[in-house]
């Protein structure tokens, strides 16, 4: 498996709890320039339309050696293809309990592009400082260590 895109603010603003892998549907030029490494999932998020999930929001860079009539837009919505009982249940948490839709990461699995996205809730300013004060923490930890 061969990670293409990693969201790093995904755990900084968010509290993740379960994690889900959906595929991506994409189409061939998507396909080439995301595995070339030029995608970013910076500001993206996973919305429900009717009883689909969408990828909202991430950005896909044109692939350069593509015909000209196949050009895609960067940041166009993109279906997630999950099995029909996740994407109720999924529906489900978003809208009654309040909880997001976070993508995490983009990988490749054999042949295909997955997405793996977490349900999560948003951190306030306050829990974001004691992650930060958790990193600096093990930061001192470590080069104690290593002093010694």
């Amino acid at each position: 498996m061969k990670t293409l895109s990693i969201n790093r603010r995904a755990t900084f603003d968010y509290a993740l709890t379960d994690r889900y892998e959906a595929g991506l549907m994409l189409t061939g030029a998507e396909v080439k320039s995301a595995k070339a490494g030029h995608m970013s999932l910076k500001g993206s998020f996973v919305v429900a339309h009717g009883n689909e999930l969408f990828l909202m929001n991430s950005l896909i860079s044109a692939y350069p050696l593509a015909h000209k009539d196949t050009r895609h837009e960067d940041r166009r919505s993109r279906k997630l293809l999950l099995r029909r009982s996740e994407i109720r249940s999924l529906i489900g948490k978003s809208r009654v309990e309040g909880l997001t839709l976070v993508p995490v990461r983009v990988y490749t699995k054999n042949r295909l592009v997955k997405l793996e996205f977490a349900v999560g809730k948003g951190k306030k300013q306050i829990d974001k400082r004691e992650t930060i004060k958790k990193r600096e923490a093990r930061k001192d930890i470590g080069r104690a260590m290593r002093e010694k």
